[in-house]
């Protein structure tokens, strides 16, 4: 075996732990009662999760406090011990935006493996395979593709299956995949230290012989996070995000993808080419941690591939642009939009993308906090917040639902419809959208929009997404909201010792249009088509995944929508249109039959017109639409 000498700071796990004892008792007994605070007074889905989990938190949370009243600094026990506890509390509710989060030195750690793990099918039968090494580190026999049969002397399904009752996942798809995604990689932010010190893995090596590796975890700071989710702003209150699927992805990029890391998560973009790349290579982004995009061959024809890692920037709009910039080099008969294990992140960054897909116009999708007379203190804190922190919509329902009994506030999104359709459509290509079960929160949000506005296909590697229908609160937003723009009455919401932290579900999404009202907790978004990953897939860059996209796309149609514009006309070059109308600052100006493939309208007054909106029809259908936005 060859210690991996990757740039990575490392130390092993036993000698981390060491020195990770800091918390007093009346520590402890504080965390308990802010959890108390959150669970019971916060906590969205706790109806939700006490019916379909039969799961009692806010009694454990109780039960545990009763105990710690009971301890003393000498008969308390160590601290890995409580943090165990309370993290199952925050575990059993399956909800990966409900976390209790560790204070340092567990906090920006990350602990790990040399090497990770995937599986696929072959037939029915499921296989794990290692996928990737640290640089430079190796065994006999060992590398990507070699087949791992145990864990520690368990059979690897079954272990997996062990440490996935552990995590949080909504369904049984997400737990198993947060149970696998965590064998190799660990935040110690949001899951308690392995067990173990030490991992023996058995593998069939690539020279056909059966051997062991013995391998330490390794504890190494991660990559910090783009968004400071504890200050009052637009992007922290925006949240939809699983910490634990985000920390794992920046961990990822540092010790596999380090070309991938970039200090800042945009440059603006306008020095990249706008010429579209050679077919099969990487277009070059100013934004490499959240796309990846390129053309890519399969069986069914050439097609634009882009893939989207996340959704956790603080400027949603530089994102769509980036996005829009991207897919404008892509080819235009057809685009797989790739978006599995992502996390999520600011809920406007998933909901602005939309708009360019598709020639309808978007319902952002409407949320809801719980009734409680907390929640209805900090809605009126912000009801006319000058900071732009407006919670005021939600007001009126949660009074009236203290008297009347109502469980939940009315529903009202978090995205502004104006921003949800400022751009409009800037793909004309028929497009597939693929998920898996770590897709989840703002993810969840994009996913279900894709379906519910029938923008195109799903295809799932999963039977359906991770299930996280939330906008998700840090207990320090929670804190400064009942002490912005100046202090209300006395807060419930205290100080966390040792940089600890905790995040809860505040308002909880529904869908819009057909199934308008269905929550995205603990449901998600079942795909149209489930594809099973192949050896090929995890190990050939999803070549049978991309080939099964390719086969949806193919045969659809490719329209065509450009728009021109002069002093008093506007000329069109479509195709499969039929009939196009035209709108000048919002009002309705002209409709011709679309007979050939260029058509000249005349239209006074369009020189002038600040926002020139073409809808395209074909046999009576939305199917096109071109907005034009001018000083």
């Amino acid at each position: 075996m060859t210690e991996p000498t990757s740039g990575v700071a490392k130390q092993e796990l036993d000698d981390f732990l060491r020195a990770a004892d800091k918390l007093t008792l009346d520590d402890r007994r504080l965390l308990v009662q802010q959890a108390l605070v959150l669970i019971e007074q916060n906590y969205v889905h706790l109806p939700l999760k006490a019916a379909m989990h039969a799961v009692n938190p806010v009694q454990r949370l109780r039960l545990l406090a009763v105990r710690l009243s009971r301890q003393t600094p000498q008969t308390m026990g160590p601290e890995w011990r409580f943090h165990a506890e309370l993290s199952e509390i925050f575990h059993g509710v399956r909800d990966l935006h409900t976390n209790y989060l560790l204070p340092q030195p567990f906090s920006g750690k990350i602990a790990f493996l040399p090497y990770l793990i995937e599986e696929h099918y072959d037939g029915d039968r499921r296989h794990y395979v290692v996928t990737r090494t640290l640089q430079d580190f190796s065994a006999p026999g060992f590398g990507p593709g070699v087949e791992v049969t145990h864990w520690n002397g368990i059979p690897i399904d079954r272990a997996v299956d062990i440490n996935a009752s552990r995590f949080a996942g909504s369904n049984p798809a997400a737990r198993h995949a947060r149970g696998l995604q965590s064998m190799t990689i660990r935040p110690l932010r949001v899951h308690v230290p392995p067990d173990e010190s030490w991992v023996v893995l058995t593998y069939v090596g690539q020279d056909g012989i059966r051997r062991e590796l013995s391998e330490t975890w390794r504890v190494s700071d991660n990559l910090p996070p783009f968004v400071n989710a504890d200050e009052v702003s637009v992007a922290a209150m925006a949240q939809g995000l699983d910490l634990g699927a985000d920390e794992i992805s920046r961990a990822i990029k540092l010790l596999y993808v380090p070309e991938a890391v970039t200090p800042q998560e945009s440059l603006g973009g306008a020095e990249l080419t706008a010429e579209p790349a050679e077919e099969g290579a990487d277009i070059p982004t100013s934004m490499p941690a959240f796309f990846r995009a390129r053309s890519v061959v399969t069986p069914s024809g050439t097609f634009g591939h882009i893939r989207v890692f996340s959704f956790g920037v603080n400027d949603p709009d530089a994102f769509v642009r980036e996005f829009c910039r991207l897919i404008g080099l892509l080819p235009q008969n057809g685009l797989i939009l790739d978006v599995r294990d992502n996390g999520g992140g600011h809920i406007f960054a998933s909901e602005f993308l939309l708009q360019t897909l598709t020639p309808r116009p978007i319902v952002p999708e409407p949320t809801q906090f719980i009734t409680s007379n907390l929640n209805l203190r900090i809605c009126r804190q912000h009801q006319e917040n000058p900071s732009g922190i407006d919670l005021g919509p939600w007001c009126p329902s949660m009074e009236q639902a203290l008297e009347t009994g109502a469980v939940f506030s009315g529903a009202f999104s978090i995205t502004p419809a104006g921003g949800a359709n400022a751009i409009g459509q800037q793909y004309f290509g028929p497009v597939v959208l693929i998920t898996n079960a770590l897709c989840y929160s703002a993810t969840d949000i994009f996913a279900g929009g894709f379906q519910d506005h029938k923008i195109g296909k799903i295809l799932g590697t999963d039977d359906n997404t991770g299930a996280g229908g939330a906008n998700v609160w840090t207990h320090e937003l929670l804190k400064l909201l009942l002490e912005l723009p100046s202090p209300a009455a006395e807060s419930p919401y205290k100080p966390l010792p040792g940089g600890a932290g905790m995040r809860v579900s505040i308002r909880r999404t529904l869908r819009v249009h057909d199934l308008a009202g269905t929550p995205v907790e603990d449901l998600g978004v079942v795909p149209d088509f489930r594809h099973r990953m192949t050896r090929r897939d995890v190990l050939q860059g999803n070549e049978d995944l991309l080939a099964r996209a390719g086969e949806i796309l193919a045969g659809q149609p490719v329209r065509r929508l450009d728009v021109q514009i002069s002093a008093a006309q506007v000329t069109l070059t479509t195709a499969l249109v039929d009939r196009a109308d035209i709108y000048l600052d919002g009002r309705p100006t002209a409709s011709v039959d679309v007979t050939q493939q260029v058509t000249t309208v005349p239209v006074p007054g369009a020189g002038p017109a600040h926002v020139i909106r073409v809808e395209g029809f074909q046999g009576g259908e939305l199917v096109a639409s071109r907005t034009i936005l001018r000083p």
